[in-house]
């Protein structure tokens, strides 16, 4: 799926946990599974795992594509 097929409309009806906000605010900052894991204490593993459950709400292929959502949903730098 497309990251154009996840409707503008459909945005505010995204319900994500607090620790989802926060890897979408770090991935909309360019960081890296790694880094992620490091800022949050967590495994890399674990980062991946909640990645693939933001792709799977948000219907996004890749975290590029989270990323831009993040960005659009204001988690860009200064989140």
């Amino acid at each position: 799926m497309s990251e154009t097929s996840l409707s503008e409309t459909a945005l505010p009806a995204l319900t994500l946990s607090p620790r989802e906000r926060e890897v979408l605010a770090h991935l909309a900052q360019g960081c890296t599974y790694r880094i992620i894991a490091r800022r949050m204490g967590l495994s890399p593993h674990t980062v991946d795992t909640y990645v693939r459950r933001l792709r799977g709400k948000t219907g996004l292929d890749n975290r590029i594509q989270l990323a831009h959502l993040a960005y659009r949903l204001g988690y860009g730098p200064g989140y």
